[in-house]
């Protein structure tokens, strides 16, 4: 049977600025209003007429909106696998907790979309008379505009398989430091890529990805938080010679 590791302390983590940071950045979301860049960027690559650029792109709908994704599903699917094997007395039993962090970690970063999307009812850009669509732009926390359809366009839903990745640096940062950073660059640039493909075929704001990164970064780190981060014991006070 597989002997269990002593678990050692973790490398030191600022949780004040790991929350903090993104945290504040929901409250500038909040208070300002990123519409205006919102808009800017998105009628780049918007054409009177045709369309958004990349609405019908091969390339950006069934390579990066469907496969990427699968292949997300997939790493999903292989820690559930992983963590059920990980139950057995076999060589991934010394990873039991961080498979079991994988799968609550990307579970629930990416199942808090379509809630949200239901509850705010916020409008894709392909939807809005601005674009060629007929809604109404409203801004998040604005009350909206009457309609028959609402929108489920906040967060963003496909950038949340990207950055749900957020995942594996923390399930590796302790352990495997190196490894951890290229899991953080691949996570950012993936979840950058996939937003940028959204924003070009009008399917979602700038803001909206950016949300999607801010939720999923708070909630990985909370799991880590709670099931793998392990503070260095605080050390013990010599004891007084006998007088």
């Amino acid at each position: 049977m597989s002997k269990l590791p002593t678990a050692s302390p973790s490398r030191p983590f600022n949780f004040t600025l790991g929350f903090g940071v993104p945290l504040a950045a929901m409250v500038a979301l909040l208070l300002g209003d990123p519409s205006e860049l919102d808009f800017a960027l998105s009628r780049l690559f918007y054409a009177p007429g045709l369309g958004f650029v990349g609405r019908h792109s091969w390339l950006l709908e069934d390579f990066l909106h469907d496969r990427v994704k699968q292949l997300v599903i997939v790493i999903g699917a292989l820690a559930i696998a992983g963590f059920l094997l990980s139950l057995l007395p076999t060589r991934l039993a010394c990873w039991r907790r961080q498979l079991g962090y994988l799968v609550l970690a990307l579970g629930v970063s990416t199942s808090i979309v379509s809630p949200l999307k239901t509850l705010t009812g916020v409008h894709c850009p392909w939807s809005l008379s601005e674009f060629g669509g007929s809604e109404t732009f409203t801004p998040l926390l604005a009350e909206r505009a009457p309609t028959l359809k609402p929108g489920r366009c906040w967060p963003g839903g496909h950038a949340s398989a990207g950055f749900s990745l957020l995942a594996l640096f923390f399930v590796l940062r302790d352990r495997r430091p190196r490894l951890a950073r290229y899991a953080l660059a691949i996570a950012l640039g993936l979840g950058a890529v996939m937003s940028l493909g959204r924003v070009m075929q009008g399917a979602h704001f700038l803001s909206h990805n950016l949300w999607t990164l801010l939720f999923d970064w708070t909630l990985c780190l909370a799991c880590y938080r709670l099931l793998l981060y392990r503070p260095t014991p605080a050390p013990l006070a010599l004891a007084e010679p006998a007088r």
